[in-house]
C-alpha cells in the first residue's frame, strides 16, 4: 500500500521540507504524505530511533528522507543544525513547524519550570526554527512555513501553558507573514482539534478516560485523523496557496465554534474521516481490549 493523498504525485518533486517533530503523530503523518507527492523530506526530533523508524518507512515506501537530531528549543543546536541541513540538500523550500509538547494540569499547580518548559517547546523553538531556515536560505530564494499550534480561541483550561504558547505561535505567524512577505516566504498555521494520534497515549490514565468523551462536544461527533491535518498543511506547502499568508486554519469539526451548554449536540453518525495514511497506528486507549 501508499499514501493515498487527494493531492497529484509530483506535486513536491524536486523539493525540500522540513518536518520537525517527524518521528510520531501528525510529523510522522506529514512527512509521509509529503514524501509520496515527491519531497525530500528532512526530519528532525530528539530521539534518532523514531527518526530512523521513519525514514525506513518513507524508504520502503518508495520516498526519500533524511534526518537529523536537534532540541529546537537550544539556540545553537538549531542554528548549527538548520546549517547541516543547507549543506546537505542546498535548499529548503518548506518547514512544517510540527515539534511540541504538553502535559495536563491545572494553572494553579503548573511551577515555572514546567511553563517555562512548555512555551519554550511550543513557541520558541518554532520561532527559532522559523528564524534560521529565513536568514540561512528563505530570505533568497521564497518558501512556506507551517506552523502547528491547537484550538486555544476559548481558552484551554487543564493546559494553560500550551494554550498560551500556541496563541504566541499564531501572532508570530501573522507577523512573520508580513515581515517576510517582501522575501516571497508565505507563513501560516493549523490548528488541530481533538486527532486521534499516538500522542494521546503519553498522557496519564486520569486524563486518557477524559479524552474518550471528547467527541461528544464536537459537531461532527468524532475524532479527527491524523490525515486530515496533513492534508491541510500539504495544500498550504503547496502553489495553490500561493495568496494565502498569515492565516491559521482550524481542523476541529467546529468544536471551537459554539457552547454545548446553550445548544446541545444531538448524536450522529453522519461524518466519516479521511483515511489517507497507509500506516495509520489507532492509539492504545481507542483500541477495543
Amino acid at each position: 500500500m501508499s499514501y493515498r493523498s487527494v493531492f497529484r504525485p509530483d506535486l513536491f518533486a524536486g523539493r525540500n521540507i522540513i518536518v520537525t517533530g517527524g518521528g510520531s503523530g501528525i510529523g510522522r503523518c506529514t512527512a509521509h504524505e509529503l514524501a509520496s507527492l515527491g519531497a525530500q523530506v528532512i526530519l528532525i526530533g530528539r530521539k534518532d530511533d523514531k527518526l530512523k523508524k521513519v525514514q525506513a518507512e518513507i524508504h520502503e515506501d518508495g520516498g526519500k528522507a533524511i534526518w537529523f537530531t536537534c532540541d529546537i528549543r537550544e539556540e545553537d543546536s538549531v542554528k548549527a543544525t538548520v546549517a547541516e541541513i543547507f549543506k546537505a540538500v542546498g535548499q529548503v523550500h518548506g518547514l512544517v513547524n510540527n515539534a511540541g509538547g504538553q502535559f495536563p494540569s491545572p494553572l494553579a499547580f503548573i511551577s515555572q519550570k514546567g511553563w517555562e518548559t512548555v512555551v519554550r517547546t511550543n513557541l520558541t523553538g518554532g520561532f527559532l526554527m522559523a528564524r534560521e531556515v529565513f536568514m540561512q536560505g528563505m530570505n533568497r530564494t521564497g518558501g512556506s512555513i507551517v506552523n502547528i499550534v491547537a484550538d486555544m480561541w476559548g481558552g484551554m483550561p487543564g493546559m494553560g501553558h500550551s494554550g498560551a504558547a500556541r496563541a504566541g505561535m499564531v501572532n508570530f505567524t501573522q507577523t512573520a507573514a508580513f515581515e517576510w512577505g517582501c522575501a516571497g516566504v508565505r507563513v501560516n498555521a493549523v490548528a488541530p482539534g481533538w486527532i486521534a494520534s499516538s500522542g494521546m497515549d503519553t498522557y496519564p490514565e486520569s486524563f486518557k478516560s477524559t479524552i474518550k468523551t471528547l467527541r461528544a462536544a464536537v459537531p461532527l461527533k468524532r475524532m479527527g485523523e491524523e490525515a486530515e491535518v496533513s492534508g491541510a498543511i500539504v495544500f498550504l506547502l503547496s502553489d495553490a496557496a500561493a495568496f494565502i499568508s498569515g492565516d491559521t486554519l482550524r481542523i476541529d469539526g467546529a468544536a471551537s465554534q459554539g457552547n454545548i451548554a446553550i445548544f446541545p449536540l444531538p448524536d450522529h453518525n453522519n461524518s466519516k474521516p479521511f483515511d489517507g495514511f497507509h500506516r495509520a497506528v489507532t492509539p492504545d486507549l481507542f483500541k477495543d481490549k
